[in-house]
């Protein structure tokens, strides 16, 4: 603990012009009097600490004192910086703080930004993602209520490996011991999510994701054609950024994407339905029909309001 907090201390002296023993006192929760004696200690480890008298008085570093800052390039210094200001905020990681100021000591000051990320998610959400993380840092044991793509209701216990973020949502990967495989878990879906007082032991070998045989897969593909009206226009680009699309004289567009089983794609179905007269199935013929069955169905139930 007090080498950690050695270090911290050197790397806030090599970021701030001055910084007062009171400030190092109340930020590492010590007494001054510990302070003192860690000042003492950085200095016998040829660290050229300056005393500053007066009321701004304090401590900082000799002016010139540089980290070599020939092992990463400003640019990809300040981009670190940034990815990892998003997750400490996410996760409220103290430990991502203390590398975001060792970063600072090698970046170029008062750049303006060029580059922003911003992971934010529901405050509910942030309790879970330090749950899933601590479950894999310590090996513990999750559980959680998850409603699969079918609706189902299920309880999983997990052995979780890895976070990630994509298509703007979290996902957590690990072994699931009710399918005795590796699975993947969206975070909206899961629910009452928490640590076992069980441990685990890591395998040895985490699988690579299964992939289906190329010819079993292109045999269940199929084109899906519609056209999207001007007023759906950026919602549907905003979900289908890889679509071949043409605009129309009138002002809409076509697109056309390739759907692993789209009479069965559920995803698909509620996403175009959700667009409601924004958007016209064109082909495959069977995918309007139920289409225009799931409005009928809809329309019974307000039938009576």
């Amino acid at each position: 603990m007090k080498l950690e907090r050695l270090i911290s201390m050197i790397y806030k002296l090599l970021n701030n012009e001055v910084v007062s023993a009171s400030v190092l006192a109340e930020e590492f929760q010590v007494s001054q009097r510990t302070i003192y004696r860690d000042i003492d200690v950085i200095c016998a480890a040829g660290f050229p600490v300056v005393s500053y008298q007066g009321m701004n008085g304090g401590y900082g570093m000799m002016d010139g004192y540089k980290l070599d800052k020939s092992l990463l390039g400003t640019y990809d210094v300040n981009s670190l910086i940034t990815v990892l200001h998003s997750l400490s905020t996410v996760f409220e990681d103290e430990r991502a703080q203390g590398t975001i100021e060792r970063l600072k000591t090698v970046g170029t000051e008062h750049q303006t930004p060029s580059l922003a990320v911003n992971l934010e998610t529901h405050r509910n959400d942030h309790d879970a993602l330090r749950h899933l993380r601590k479950g894999i840092t310590e090996h513990i044991l999750v559980r959680f209520d998850y409603i699969n793509t079918k609706n189902e209701r299920t309880t999983r216990e997990l052995e979780p490996v890895m976070l990630y973020y994509k298509y703007r949502n979290w996902y957590v990967y690990g072994f699931c011991r009710a399918r005795q495989d590796y699975r993947e878990f969206r975070l909206s879906r899961m629910m009452n999510l928490s640590l076992t007082p069980e441990t685990f032991q890591r395998h040895l070998e985490v699988p690579k994701e299964t992939v289906l045989p190329t010819k079993e897969w292109q045999d269940q593909v199929s084109d899906v054609v519609f056209r999207v009206s001007p007023e759906a226009l950026a919602e549907a680009l905003d979900h289908f950024q890889q679509a071949d699309k043409q605009f129309n004289d009138d002002g809409s567009m076509t697109m056309r994407i390739p759907v692993y089983q789209p009479l069965q794609a559920r995803w698909l179905r509620s996403f175009l339905l959700g667009l409601g007269s924004g958007v016209v199935v064109l082909e495959p013929l069977e995918l309007r029909e139920i289409l225009k069955e799931q409005l009928q169905h809809a329309l019974l139930q307000y039938e009576e309001v």
